[in-house]
């Protein structure tokens, strides 16, 4: 019986699905590390609105009611609008959740300038609420592993 070695291709491949599967449940995580949160939940309170979040390949549609995520559902969902969409490759939520991310990965708007986010819609309600989607979207920083490191 002979071991079969991975290709180099292969490995990356099955790292890329780790990251994916592993960022996909952080962000499934967060309405639960919200909770434990008051003080962003009450920075939030004025908060209400519809948006798409997450990896660019599996996004999620949050509702928002007074800093709460009150339904985290994978996208897409049939006939429910939103009024704006930040999504990031697995690769850049996996760096950005790192203790220390590198530079260019360690703000959501640095995360965009780079390329590796996209943030689309009625910018406002993102804009007026930054700090709290920030603070809200770095919640998984302290929690998040990967198979892949």
């Amino acid at each position: 019986m002979t071991a079969r070695l991975e290709s180099p291709r292969e490995t990356m491949i099955s790292a890329s699905t780790a990251t994916d599967a592993a960022v996909i449940e952080a962000f499934a995580g967060i309405p639960a590390l919200l909770d434990q949160a008051p003080a962003l939940i009450q920075r939030g309170r004025l908060l209400d609105c519809e948006c798409l979040l997450g990896p660019a390949s599996r996004a999620f549609h949050a509702s928002i009611r007074q800093g709460r995520i009150v339904e985290l559902a994978p996208a897409p969902v049939l006939m429910r609008s939103w009024r704006f969409s930040y999504r990031a490759s697995a690769a850049a939520w996996a760096e950005y959740w790192r203790p220390v991310p590198r530079p260019g990965f360690h703000d959501l708007l640095a995360l965009t300038k780079r390329g590796e986010a996209v943030l689309e819609g009625d910018l406002h309600p993102f804009m007026a609420h930054l700090q709290y989607f920030k603070d809200m979207l770095a919640l998984p920083r302290r929690h998040f592993v990967t198979a892949a490191t």
